[in-house]
């Protein structure tokens, strides 16, 4: 009788090896090698042959299909966020925390795809009777969304010659199995041949694919790594517990621009556009109160106005604090050691406590200039003019740098009814014209301070 054997298999990268190591060799990860048994009786794992066949090489002027056809979601803030809908042929991979409403939003589009064309959404979760509470709390009535309740990848490809459908979800990918790997659902293995055996499939038919992917408690999603580069489109979606917006951010896209994002607020009834998104999260800001500075922010080709908050506070530690929510604290150590350095701030005995309100995550460096007014203004316990806005990148030697869309964040400052804009001097190259608000250019940290009174 052949004895089963174990093998083990980094859930980073997916390489395979014969006894466990505590560093992959493959993409150097550590503590990523998970055990998994194999059965040698089992069959040979299929080869899997490339995914578009072509019997010769064509010149790119011959390649027939026109790329620039989109599906239309019915979801105007998901279809910003794959780039303005979604393309045949492709594979988009939905992933975020559990409960989040990856499965409520998904639903919300299959049924408005399935009036162009056919459409099967194939659930390893939930029952067909738990699908069809959710479509009547949603109020869809779903007559043309052909729903399947499968795990095996066998059979759901059986489904998809049967049905031959334009659209094709899988929810979750994790919970898809094949005879041909001798493992669990959820290993590496099995995600990474079940996707790509379903990535080919969509390639082929021409057939818009939708997996959604879980993620583990790091915020990455669970299973290998390449699951990411196999896809097209990589959307993560996001938010706070504590609020009921949702946030749809793209962080690949072969089709779009990638950082492009789509907000929604959570109710009863189901997910809600938001269209302005600014109007979102700037109502409840603290006028008068000091630390709190308007930041105009971009992401993707949307501009965004958020409220940042600090605090600055004496401190009786050896090692005073440096905790922010929605920023990076490696950069807000570096903004208080410019101010220290450059205008005299004693920040070095003071706890720093940064906030971006509403949730809200702030990564481009362009929020520099209001996080060091916003600091400043703290320190000095002084409150900012509630109509200013500010933007601009700020270097070690205290110089402020030119960012890029400026327009667009001055016209969405102007809409909302700003009074005053703080920008780079090297910026007023590129302002647009026909604004209600005053742009007042800084060179430096020292003429910031002047322009804030």
């Amino acid at each position: 009788m052949s004895r089963e054997k174990q093998r083990f298999v980094c859930e980073s990268c997916g390489a395979d090896f014969g006894r466990w190591e505590g560093k992959c060799l493959s993409c150097g990860a550590w503590n990523t090698l998970k055990a998994f048994t194999v059965d040698p009786s089992a069959p040979k794992r299929a080869h899997v042959h490339s995914a578009v066949p072509v019997s010769r090489p064509l010149p790119l002027s011959a390649i027939e299909g026109d790329v620039r056809v989109r599906l239309n979601t019915g979801v105007a803030e998901l279809d910003r966020a794959l780039g303005g809908g979604l393309t045949p042929g492709s594979a988009v991979l939905l992933a975020g925390d559990p409960g989040i409403g990856k499965s409520t939003l998904l639903m919300t589009a299959l049924t408005a795809l399935s009036e162009q064309g056919g459409v099967l959404y194939v659930s390893g979760e939930e029952s067909p009777q738990q699908i069809r509470q959710r479509g009547e709390r949603l109020g869809i009535a779903g007559d043309r969304l052909l729903v399947l309740m499968e795990n095996r990848l066998e059979a759901t490809l059986d489904a998809v010659s049967a049905c031959e459908p334009r659209v094709l979800a899988v929810d979750s990918i994790q919970t898809l199995a094949t005879d041909a790997v001798p493992s669990g659902a959820g290993s590496v293995s099995q995600v990474r041949e079940c996707a790509a055996r379903l990535i080919q499939l969509a390639k082929q038919r021409g057939m818009a694919l939708f997996l959604v992917g879980h993620v583990t408690k790091d915020g990455q999603i669970a299973g290998p790594r390449v699951l990411e580069h196999m896809v097209d489109t990589v959307l993560y979606f996001e938010g706070e517990r504590g609020h009921d917006y949702r946030i749809l951010r793209a962080i690949k896209n072969r089709f779009g621009p990638a950082n492009e994002i789509g907000v929604f607020e959570m109710r009863e009834c189901g997910l809600v556009e938001v269209s302005n998104p600014s109007e979102l999260f700037l109502p409840d800001r603290g006028v008068g109160s000091p630390g709190g500075v308007v930041f105009a922010g971009m992401e993707g080709t949307r501009p965004l106005l958020v409220e940042i908050q600090s605090l600055a506070a004496p401190s009786l530690m050896a090692q005073p604090r440096r905790a922010t929510l929605g920023f990076d604290p490696n950069r807000l150590a570096m903004l208080a050691a410019v101010l220290e350095k450059r205008l005299g701030l004693g920040l070095f005995n003071h706890d720093l406590f940064l906030n971006v309100a509403g949730g809200f995550r702030i990564s481009e460096p362009a929020a520099d200039l209001a996080v060091a007014a916003s600091l400043y203004a703290s320190y000095r316990n002084r409150a900012l003019d509630p109509g200013l806005v500010i933007f601009g990148e700020v270097g070690l030697g205290g110089e402020v740098r030119a960012v890029s869309h400026v327009g667009p964040r001055l016209r969405e400052a102007d809409k909302l009814g700003f009074t005053r804009c703080l920008v780079p001097a090297q910026s007023v190259k590129s302002l647009p014209k026909a604004l209600n608000l005053e742009v007042r250019p800084v060179a430096t940290l020292g003429e910031m301070v002047e322009q804030l009174g």
